[in-house]
């Protein structure tokens, strides 16, 4: 996220001769997260604005000021990324592709090679990079907890070839088997259900509003409005709660990845793009 608005906020609060902390007190927020604002890291919701122009006595101006809602995955999603690095508890809901986080390099490298129009093999190698170091998040044994919630379409859409898809399976269920992670698959036999729109990542901090990250063709969109946050964990739960516990989820992991090592031609190798997470 551009600091516009953090620079525009820390102008006024300077203004007004009041600390981060005096506003926090005022405008009932926390310091961090006005300090998170200030530094571009934390995308204000339009009640965080209304509390800091009231706090602030600055009519409209900040609320006026607020990034475009409407923007495109990538402008949006930094700001996403950037709260994945803070987040306590992320789930992810994926309809299609392994979430970017989960992804090996052969997963990553396949799946950013679908661009189009297409883009140089520079950009490609650089948007790899930056999607393999999020997967740093899971150096730490225990913080973020991540819940991956996976349609069932995302274990059989075939990215990479039968090895990538394989080696992107059992890296999944290795996570969950260590207990990094807790992964439920979403079954066909479901049909019809709440989350079929577009995919969903939720995040809780320590010190922050939770927010959610919503992303459909070609646009994404950064919530912190509590009651967006909220239909879209009620939606998340219901998914969770018809999806495949824990052992059957990893049981059919297991078992489609075995399909996709059948499928491996004898002596062929796909490991250039392979290697596992970053």
């Amino acid at each position: 996220m551009s600091t516009n608005y953090g620079d525009r906020l820390k102008e006024q609060r300077e203004a007004a001769g009041l600390t981060q902390q005096q506003l926090a007190d005022v405008a009932v927020m926390t310091r961090t997260h006005i300090a998170h604002i200030e530094a571009g890291r934390r995308v204000p919701s339009q009640e965080d604005a209304r509390r800091l122009d009231n706090a602030l006595n600055t009519g409209n101006v900040l609320s006026r000021f607020l990034p475009e809602q409407d923007v495109v995955v990538a402008a949006c999603f930094e700001a996403a990324r950037l709260l994945e690095q803070q987040a306590l508890t992320i789930r992810e809901f994926a309809l299609s592709f392994v979430p970017g986080i989960l992804q090996t390099k052969g997963y990553a490298r396949a799946v950013l090679s679908t661009s189009f129009p297409p883009v140089s093999e520079e950009e490609r190698d650089r948007r790899l990079v930056t999607r393999l170091k999020r997967a740093e998040v899971l150096d730490d044994p225990a913080t973020p907890v991540i819940w991956a919630l996976l349609d069932e379409a995302v274990l059989r859409r075939q990215i990479g070839g039968p090895e990538v898809m394989a080696e992107q399976l059992t890296h999944l269920v290795r996570l969950a088997e260590v207990g990094r992670i807790q992964v439920h698959v979403l079954p066909f036999t479901l049909g019809l259900h709440p989350l079929l729109s577009n995919i969903i990542t939720l995040m809780w901090f320590e010190d922050q509003p939770p927010a959610a990250y919503g992303e459909g063709l070609w646009m994404g969109r950064l919530h912190d409005s509590p009651s967006i946050v909220r239909e879209l964990r009620h939606r998340y739960d219901f998914g969770l709660g018809n999806a495949l516990p824990l052992k059957e989820s990893l049981a059919l992991l297991r078992a489609t990845a075995k399909d996709y090592e059948r499928h491996v031609r004898p002596g062929h190798s796909e490991r250039h793009g392979a290697g596992g997470t970053a």
